[in-house]
């Protein structure tokens, strides 16, 4: 599960985004390679071998499938960098890319049972009260070590989760945290990610303009909203 930071996505394209919420929010849930991920801000966990010939890709998205689940995506998965189209077009990117993939899993077969399951994923790893109860909180003037950052969330999840950084300018080997990613098998239970601590081998796709990297040990800013340059 990939959980991103809206102050930290917003404040790299300030341009795109308006009202953005104050929580993290879900980027998605993901298959990665070898292996399928489920963040916190709600793309994300290990459930298994990418098997990517078994993606039904012309598989569409279809909204009303998902009709019951709209108030909660639009509030816990809202698309951040493209707020006028009510999010669908991003749905439908995270469905096609990755959902259709999850689809192997009988727990995630069906457009309702990927977007369902994410969102009662995301609602029990519950990320951002977990970081306030650890005392990590957004600061302007407070920097924060990303060992220490890693170091809480394995001591509340009992899994080592992969912390993802932009940094601040280009040139400026400043740090801002911008995702967190908790990993699952196959039968959806938290466990270590893979590569936790190497650089991040890709862009995603749809959000072509931002240089997301795995974080460099040392300091890194967990930016308020309101301080956010929108």
């Amino acid at each position: 599960m990939v959980h991103h930071w809206p102050a930290t996505v917003c404040q790299e394209v300030a341009r795109h985004c308006k009202d953005p919420p104050n929580y993290w929010t879900i980027h998605g849930l993901w298959q990665v390679l070898p292996a399928f991920k489920t963040s916190a801000a709600a793309e994300a966990g290990n459930l298994g071998p990418d098997k990517s010939e078994a993606c039904n890709r012309s598989w569409p998205f279809n909204p009303h499938e998902i009709k019951d689940l709209l108030p909660d995506m639009k509030m816990y998965w809202p698309d951040l960098l493209h707020p006028s189209n009510c999010s669908l077009q991003f749905w439908s990117h995270e469905w096609k890319k990755h959902g259709t993939c999850a689809a192997q899993l009988d727990a995630l077969n069906s457009q309702r049972k990927y977007f369902g399951k994410s969102l009662d994923l995301y609602k029990a790893l519950a990320l951002t009260s977990m970081l306030q109860k650890l005392g990590i909180e957004p600061s302007t003037d407070h920097y924060y070590q990303v060992s220490d950052i890693r170091d809480a969330l394995v001591t509340m999840y009992k899994v080592v989760p992969k912390v993802q950084c932009f940094l601040l300018e280009k040139g400026q080997e400043v740090q801002l945290l911008g995702q967190v990613e908790l990993c699952f098998s196959k039968d959806l239970q938290l466990r270590n990610c893979s590569h936790a601590a190497e650089p991040a081998a890709r862009r995603q796709e749809a959000w072509p303009n931002l240089g997301l990297h795995v974080c460099n040990d040392g300091p890194v800013l967990y930016p308020p909203l309101n301080e956010t340059k929108l």
